[in-house]
């Protein structure tokens, strides 16, 4: 409950990564008491989503990350042109920057794109299924 309420300020207002990154390690250290978690314990253990046992636990900073690239799409994709004509800057701190990722994950689609369906393991071209 606590990180829905949480997310709508990282979102709204400028709030930089190393903010975000002290207010989950804050409340890890919480969780990890709550939890009995031992104290040697990383993250990893608590954030995985591939893992067989797994916690239904958020990382605050992943989910700050992915609100502002959301935030940042929503208003250059806008339809009303007052929106788009704003020169949109949101502010993140130095350690990570919404544009740069915004155009590196544009780019790893457009190379995806240019190299289209490659074959993986020892079958032959087209007998698995199109992963985009």
């Amino acid at each position: 409950m606590l990180i829905p309420k949480l997310l709508w300020p990282l979102l709204v207002y400028e709030i930089s990564t190393s903010t975000a990154e002290s207010i989950e390690t804050k409340i890890n250290r919480f969780t990890r008491k709550w939890l009995e978690f031992p104290r040697g314990s990383m993250d990893v253990a608590m954030y995985c989503h591939k893992a067989k046992l797994r916690l239904a636990l958020k990382s605050i900073v992943e989910e700050y990350k992915c609100g502002k690239t959301r935030l940042m799409t929503m208003l250059e994709d806008s339809e009303d042109p007052a929106v788009r004509s704003i020169l949109l800057q949101l502010r993140t701190g130095r350690k990570w920057k919404v544009d740069k990722a915004i155009n590196q994950a544009k780019e790893g689609l457009e190379m995806k794109a240019v190299t289209g369906l490659t074959q993986t393991g020892r079958k032959g071209l087209g007998s698995g299924e199109v992963k985009w």
